[in-house]
């Protein structure tokens, strides 16, 4: 343990034992565990190779990311991309990977070309486009305005990189050619509004969650096969509106692996080798959940979605429904629907989509400043270097101080229209817009 980590650990569990009235002993020990543990090993990937990057939650360590850019400032390049797609790029081995859907044909009932396109990170050069699935147009469910038919991130694992298409189905391509290992939609059905939550790697395990109306689990591929590991049903019942879109996280407590995953109505921890339950809060008929979890000072914090969205934080080291016994603070004002929180330090920022920032004290749920950005947001929040980068849905970039009170560093426009997360590339940060991708990078 690094002697800024036993600075970090030390500060966090000082605040437990004089802020919060209910921290106790194992919440304590539980924070110890995580900075001695899972969270160091995660930090250590340079590559971002998943949704929200090596962490799983929007944190960059280790980078120079610039703060300023524009047309002619700090643009290494910018890449026009065929189709649309909202899935966010991920890189290793200087190539970059994302996916997106081309139409065949003119008007809304078009054919879809479902397509992984991967890009050399230096040049913005393609190096590969290849057709994974087609979509007929005539038969496809209808889609939000603000979805895509290529929402859910590549994720990226050794010579492979594996795409997500919700109902249309999932597949493994070799990151080198783009040919095809396997290709699967034996899973089909019917999605509410599309698809959009992201797959998660454990093990031998691909991860990731159906929540249609029609129905709601989580789903446990073998990454060699694509043949159906696991599947473990939500069990919620009698809610008005079933579905969600929600990428599930990976936490280590105790020694014990936990998949939280959250959809309509609850948050469940599931052990990721077998989808066995181990732990589930309840929330109402809190639905059409869009933020990632995320796992801070030995808590996991979670948004539940519509009608009326609320930030709940609980503790993630019990068994069964622990609703009445788990939970730290719920906080009711000025909580996303869409765009991911980020933790820094013990504190956890979260963006509205109507552009209200808060900064809140990750242990007590006090909200310590908030300030009114303005415009509408979706894409989740970046921290590198004590700054948190926000990125609005018309294109603008506001970055502001991991501080006591808000402190804009810069604001930056693009004036395209925006709803993917951030990449990282090196130093650089890839952000995609609707018709194009964008290397930018201090020069």
């Amino acid at each position: 343990m690094t002697l800024e980590r036993l600075f970090a650990c030390g500060t966090i569990v000082v605040s437990l034992l004089i802020r919060s009235p209910r921290a106790h002993i194992g919440l304590v020990l539980l924070v110890i565990g995580v900075f001695m543990g899972g969270q160091a090993s995660a930090q250590s990937s340079a590559e971002w190779i998943q949704f929200r990057g090596p962490t799983q939650q929007g944190i960059a360590s280790s980078v120079k990311l610039p703060t300023e850019w524009g047309p002619e400032t700090n643009i290494t390049w910018r890449k026009e991309l065929p189709g649309v797609g909202w899935s966010s790029p991920v890189t290793a081995d200087g190539r970059i990977y994302l996916t997106t859907a081309v139409p065949l044909g003119e008007g809304r009932k078009a054919d879809q070309s479902l397509r992984t396109v991967c890009l050399d990170a230096d040049s913005g050069d393609v190096v590969w486009d290849v057709e994974v699935f087609q979509q007929d147009g005539e038969t496809a469910p209808k889609i939000h305005t603000k979805n895509s038919h290529a929402s859910a991130t590549p994720i990226l694992e050794g010579p492979f990189v594996y795409v997500h298409f919700g109902h249309m189905g999932t597949a493994c391509l070799r990151k080198q050619d783009g040919s095809i290992v396997w290709g699967k939609q034996e899973l089909a059905y019917k999605p509410t509004h599309g698809n959009g939550g992201s797959p998660v790697l454990f093990g031998d395990n691909l991860i990731f969650s159906i929540d249609a109306n029609e129905k709601q689990a989580v789903i446990a591929l073998h990454k060699a096969t694509g043949d159906i590991v696991w599947q473990t049903p939500r069990n919620v019942p009698d809610l008005p509106k079933y579905f969600a879109f929600c990428t599930p996280l990976l936490i280590e407590v105790n020694g014990q692996t936990q998949l939280i995953s959250q959809g309509s109505g609850a948050v469940m921890s599931l052990d990721p080798h077998n989808g066995q339950e181990i732990w589930r809060v309840t929330y109402g008929d809190g639905y059409s959940v869009v933020p990632r979890p995320i796992f801070a000072n030995g808590l996991v914090y979670v948004c539940t979605g519509y009608d009326r969205s609320s930030l709940i934080a609980m503790r993630p080291d019990g068994h069964g429904d622990v609703t009445e016994t788990h939970v730290e603070f719920i906080l009711d004002r000025n909580v996303p629907y869409n765009p991911s929180p980020v933790a820094v330090d013990d504190a956890v920022y979260m963006i509205s989509d109507n552009g209200i920032l808060s900064c809140v004290d990750g242990i007590t749920g006090d909200v310590r400043w908030k300030n009114r950005i303005g415009g509408n947001f979706s894409a989740s929040l970046l921290t590198a270097n004590g700054l948190i980068y926000m990125l609005d849905e018309a294109g603008k970039s506001t970055i502001v101080r991991h501080a006591d009170e808000y402190e804009e560093v810069a604001q930056n426009d693009l004036a395209e229209r925006a709803l993917a997360s951030f990449g990282i590339h090196n130093d650089a940060i890839l952000l995609r817009t609707e018709k194009a991708l964008y290397r930018i990078e201090n020069k």
